[in-house]
C-alpha cells in the first residue's frame, strides 16, 4: 500500500491505495471534487456533509443508469449473437439445398445425355434401315 495525498474541497487528503493505483486515485479524487464543486455552484453552500450526500446519489444514479445501459446493452447483443446463429444456420441450410440440388440438376444432365445418345443411336440405325430399305426398293425396281 502507498499513501497518497489528494485535495478535496480546499482540503488534502492522505489516502491509502495499492501500489500503481495512485494516478487514477488522483483522478478520482479530481472529478469527485469536480462534481462536488458544481454541486456547489449551483446550488450554494449547504454545508459540506449535505453537498457531500448529493454528490454521491448523483454518482450511484450515474452508476445505476449506467448498468440499466449495460444491461440492455447486453441484452441487445444476446438477440444479435441469436440473429446471427439463426442467419448462419440458414446459410448451412442454402448451402446444403443447394448442393443437393446441384447434384440433382447434374444427374438430370446426365440422364438427358443418355437420352440423347440413345436417341442419337436410334436414328442412326432407323436411318440405315431406311437407307438399306430405300436401296433394296430401287435394286428390285431396277
Amino acid at each position: 500500500m502507498v499513501n497518497v495525498n489528494v485535495k478535496f474541497n480546499g482540503r488534502d487528503y492522505l489516502l491509502a491505495c495499492e501500489d500503481g493505483q495512485e494516478q487514477e486515485l488522483e483522478k478520482l479524487a479530481v472529478k469527485l471534487n469536480d462534481k462536488f464543486n458544481k454541486l456547489k455552484k449551483d446550488l450554494g453552500n449547504l454545508g459540506e456533509a449535505k453537498l457531500l450526500l448529493i454528490t454521491a446519489f448523483q454518482i450511484i444514479d450515474d452508476v445505476q443508469t449506467l448498468r440499466t445501459n449495460l444491461d440492455k446493452l447486453k441484452e441487445q447483443n444476446l438477440k444479435l449473437e441469436n440473429k446471427f446463429k439463426e442467419i448462419k444456420n440458414l446459410s448451412i441450410s442454402y448451402k446444403e439445398d443447394r448442393d443437393k440440388e446441384t447434384e440433382t440438376l447434374k444427374q438430370e444432365l446426365e440422364n438427358l445425355k443418355n437420352t440423347l445418345d440413345e436417341n442419337q443411336n436410334n436414328y442412326s440405325e432407323i436411318l440405315s434401315k431406311v437407307s438399306n430399305s430405300i436401296n433394296n426398293f430401287i435394286s428390285k425396281a431396277i
